[in-house]
């Protein structure tokens, strides 16, 4: 059975009760190895989307058809097995994180998931990476820097299909967009998601939305022409 996850209870975005009924609904059968990497997360308190998160992102790929995606900041491949499953044998993931490390323990986990196929994982930044690939994107998914937000998202908008998503994780920060608190230790990223989120969901090429769960989540999706 899966281990429930230990809730950060400082900055709550949805009622802590509900949030803890969702998760009782993803005890569903998943790979074991899912549960690996939630386990190393709550080890190192290493950021993951988590599962609630992760499900989205595997409906929202199915929903669209989406066989390619690249991910701006990938950990070591938490999200990128639910985007893994939803591109099928022949999508295509294309994966960033500085660590090394990290890249390593994707491998492990991707391989032993039957995913790993899939994945094209890159050790360098994602603004790099994403700079030397080519052709559009079915969705484009941001779980970078969070100081890098703004110029993430005008360098993606560009390459996402009519259609196509662009997906970022923790644009509630925790309740900070709301706030003005003194004891605020990150206000540049705190300013920097609050810029983003007003560029997307002000763009007129795109329809945009924020989905509560979590840390916040904003899907938006390019219009058709």
């Amino acid at each position: 059975m899966t281990q429930l996850p230990t809730i950060d209870r400082s900055e709550e975005i949805i009622n802590p009760a509900i949030e803890q009924y969702l998760y009782t609904l993803t005890q569903q059968s998943d790979h074991p190895v899912l549960e690996e990497m939630e386990a190393l997360a709550r080890e190192k308190n290493f950021p993951i989307v988590g599962r609630l998160v992760g499900i989205s992102l595997e409906i929202y790929a199915k929903m669209i058809g989406a066989r390619r995606v690249f991910e701006f900041g990938s950990g070591y491949g938490y999200s990128a097995y639910w985007f893994g499953k939803a591109v099928g044998a022949d999508g295509e993931v294309v994966c960033t994180d500085h660590d090394p490390l990290n890249v390593e323990r994707a491998q492990c986990y991707l391989t032993a998931a039957g995913l790993w196929e899939r994945m094209r994982f890159y050790a360098d930044t994602a603004q790099t990476v994403f700079r030397q690939a080519t052709g559009m994107f079915d969705i484009c998914y941001n779980d970078a820097n969070k100081s890098d937000y703004p110029d993430i998202w005008l360098m993606a908008r560009e390459r996402i299909r009519p259609g196509g998503l662009y997906i970022a994780d923790n644009v509630l920060w925790h309740g900070r967009v709301v706030t003005e608190k003194e004891d605020d230790t990150k206000p540049k990223r705190t300013r920097a998601i609050k810029e983003h989120n007003w560029l997307i969901c002000k763009d007129p090429e795109f329809d945009a939305f924020i989905n509560p769960t979590r840390d916040g989540v904003i899907v938006a999706r390019r219009k058709m022409a």
